[in-house]
């Protein structure tokens, strides 16, 4: 099983490599990115320091950032839901 697992994520890596050079993204990607990094930042910053909920607060580092980037705003919503949830 471990070896289908890391086969997969072999053909995985190869299969991105050939995405990123082979379509020449430039780098209009790294400027979007940056923009939903300072907006996912953004947004746990008004959660954390808006006053509405005192007993909430979400940290700021590289898993609360990494899931509201992926998820956009719902992910903060997702982070506060698990923080209510987990006190």
């Amino acid at each position: 099983m471990r070896i289908i697992l890391v086969g997969v994520l072999i053909v995985s890596l190869l299969l991105l490599l050939y995405v990123v050079f082979s379509r020449k993204l430039g780098l209009a990607w790294m400027t979007r990115m940056g923009l939903h990094i300072v907006l996912a930042a953004l947004g746990l910053y008004i959660v954390n320091f808006s006053g509405l909920l005192t007993e909430a607060y979400i940290p700021l580092n590289p898993i609360t950032i990494g899931t509201t980037l992926v998820l956009g705003l719902p992910g903060v919503a997702l982070l506060l839901g698990l923080k209510l949830t987990m006190i």
